[in-house]
């Protein structure tokens, strides 16, 4: 019979945890440095967590770790781990964690459940809707120039416009991977613009570039250097909607990966939100692998 205890001394899992989590996020791509980095955000929140040792027959076989908390105005569940030993993970006992940890968190009043992966997909979580991804890839040497696709920097003139567009793009992510309703994302589109960027064009550690072609603007990228220890965030690389379809999606990336190199990074990541197929389709096929992978359901209410 599968049971489930919660751990008073979490020291154990943590390391296997952390020990877990590097070798993935190294695995995904990312330099020693950047994937420390990735590791402190994780020990950040896990002071919060409930962990849960996984036995049958008084054997261990796996632990589950979940916490509830506010997500954007909602009550929302999250599972940080759950890992079964080897030897045991085709023997349904990570279906049972997952419903114990939907069970957990449904009890303490969240409406909403969301794992972190950090490997995508996976049979256990094909119910859950994928939130987004997130996407690396070590850079080698500075990339050839694709096409005649041109970076230049933004202007002063030219940001206030920009600024709007991008939020109203942001906030409509948000919306397609059904994160958030409408209005929430608005809000959250402002709030983290002005977080990101306090100092507008002139925000330090920040590249704004306008993209060209045939000699006009074809699109737009954001850049934050040293996002974490030698890795370069990409806010955004956006090719206008005409001018889709012409290879310029490349382009674009290989103009991002010219700039991280030369602010002395030597990894770019992306965000991804799910729903952007296409966006998808063309980090694989550009060789960006995925960091993690966010995913989430809806939770019903106990009926105890």
């Amino acid at each position: 019979m599968t049971e489930f205890s919660v751990l008073d001394d979490k020291t154990d899992w943590q390391q296997d945890l952390e020990r877990r989590l590097l070798a993935s996020y190294r695995a995904a791509g990312l330099g020693l440095p950047a994937a420390e980095g990735m590791l402190d955000g994780v020990r950040g929140s896990i002071g919060d967590w409930t962990v849960a040792r996984i036995t049958d027959g008084g054997a261990e076989v796996g632990h589950v770790a979940v916490s509830v908390g506010d997500d954007n105005g909602l009550l929302a569940g999250r599972i940080g781990d759950l890992h079964i030993d080897a030897p045991q993970a085709d023997a349904g006992y990570g279906r049972a964690a997952r419903e114990w940890a939907e069970q957990w968190c449904a009890r303490r009043g969240a409406a909403r459940i969301g794992v972190r992966l950090t490997e995508p997909g996976g049979e256990l979580f094909d119910a859950y809707a994928v939130r987004g991804q997130v996407r690396a890839r070590l850079l080698g040497s500075p990339p050839e120039p694709a096409g005649e696709v041109t970076a230049r920097p933004m202007t002063h003139d030219e940001f206030p416009g920009w600024l709007t567009s991008e939020k109203t793009s942001y906030a409509g992510d948000i919306i397609r991977a059904g994160a958030l309703s409408e209005e929430e994302a608005v809000r959250k589109s402002d709030r983290d613009f002005a977080q990101l960027l306090p100092e507008g064009l002139d925000t330090p550690d920040n590249t704004l570039l306008v993209l060209e072609a045939a000699g006009g603007p074809i699109g737009t990228g954001w850049l934050k250097h040293r996002h974490l220890p030698g890795a370069t965030y990409g806010y955004g690389l956006h090719i206008q909607e005409r001018y889709r379809g012409k290879g310029y999606g490349r382009a674009a990336m290989s103009a991002g990966e010219a700039v991280t190199l030369a602010a002395g990074d030597s990894t770019l990541m992306f965000t991804v939100w799910g729903g952007n197929e296409v966006a998808m389709n063309l980090y694989t096929s550009a060789g960006y692998r995925v960091v993690e992978e966010v995913r989430y359901r809806d939770l019903p209410r106990p009926t105890a």
